[in-house]
């Protein structure tokens, strides 16, 4: 037995599972791959660890199906998107820090919250910070909680196959945005309805959200965005709407994306050699600490997502902040022993040279 992470509470010990395994095609024998059951810890889940098991079925893949709706709405906010750049010379100061400012406070919403928050369990936060997350979420538009964390979780389970959502075998521009533009193969729904969700429909919070998500979005992702510029410091209303809303909204959808697909191909892998998922530092710095992919991936249930704490990493920044003031507790964190002896035993050498 060896430790594999602790929180400011407790330790987990965890064991090793030697049964010759493949990940991507190659195989992998693993007293490098911890027990599930261990890596759950106080989690209580397990449903973000890759199954081995899964085999894709035999046969031709199902068609595309198309989902025109979203093809045409994506191609316009783009497209609003564009516009808005050549507005950026006209704006007052005002405007652009306050498009920053929703920029990173929507950002939060999907990096501290659905993500390490909600979908990782990789620490603990208060009702406020709750409440203050799933605002900051229903600004960022992504899809609510509930889904998101249930998409996230199959994408963790069953990486890089027909049941992952944005599976980047299928190329960059599939697992970048075209995932949202044809309908899910059908193991990816059939997976995600078998995972269990118990712990994300026990929190009211999300669930609130989840029964008045449309409603917060038009509130929260385009009308206050557009408002304050317009109402406090009269801006041009086609400028508050255009670059503190639209372009910041385009912005804010591509940097997670970036998370899906550039960090699934460029970068190397320190970790795991075995999986596809790299690091990427010019996606963390966009994403606020997203793209230390390999890293996640190796050891999903790190609060931080990577083992360099604040270096562009402003998520952990916002998560300690937020300790240090009382309104979150628990962080989970990998030892620098375990990091090490995974590095040697299946990372690609690149730790070496720094």
């Amino acid at each position: 037995l060896f430790k594999e992470f602790s929180s400011t509470s407790s330790t987990t010990a965890v064991g090793t599972v030697t049964s010759r395994v493949t990940r991507n095609g190659n195989a992998v024998t693993e007293k490098d791959l911890p027990n599930h059951e261990d890596l759950a810890g106080d989690r209580g889940m397990i449903d973000d660890i890759f199954d081995e098991t899964y085999r894709e079925k035999e046969g031709p893949k199902p068609p595309l199906r198309y989902v025109w709706r979203n093809i045409i709405l994506m191609s316009l906010l783009h497209l609003g998107a564009l516009f808005a750049l050549t507005l950026i010379p006209s704006a007052k100061i005002q405007t652009l820090a306050w498009g920053v400012l929703c920029f990173l406070v929507s950002a939060l919403g999907i990096t501290a919250g659905s993500h390490r928050l909600w979908s990782h369990r990789s620490y603990k936060a208060t009702l406020p910070l709750r409440i203050f997350l799933t605002i900051a979420n229903s600004m960022a538009f992504q899809n609510d909680i509930y889904e998101w964390v249930r998409d996230h979780r199959v994408h963790h389970k069953f990486s890089e196959t027909d049941a992952d959502p944005h599976n980047a075998m299928r190329g960059f521009f599939f697992s970048h945005i075209g995932w949202l533009l044809v309908r899910k193969h059908p193991d990816v729904i059939e997976k995600g309805q078998k995972l269990d969700l118990s712990d994300i429909k026990a929190d009211k919070v999300v669930m609130f959200q989840r029964r008045y998500y449309k409603p917060s979005v038009v509130l929260l992702c385009f009308t206050l965005p557009t408002v304050v510029p317009w109402y406090f410091w009269d801006e041009s209303i086609i400028i508050s709407f255009f670059i503190p809303t639209i372009l910041r909204y385009a912005v804010g959808l591509n940097a997670t994306w970036l998370v899906n697909s550039a960090a699934h191909m460029f970068g190397n892998r320190p970790y795991d050699q075995n999986i596809n998922p790299r690091e990427n530092p010019l996606v963390s710095l966009g994403a606020l600490g997203e793209g230390f992919h390999n890293y996640h991936h190796t050891f999903p249930y790190d609060y931080s997502t990577s083992e360099f704490g604040w270096r562009f990493n402003f998520t952990t920044a916002f998560i300690d902040l937020m300790c240090l003031l009382g309104l979150a507790s628990d962080r989970k964190k990998v030892s620098k022993e375990v990091i090490l002896a995974r590095k040697l035993r299946t990372g690609d050498g690149s730790h070496k040279s720094g």
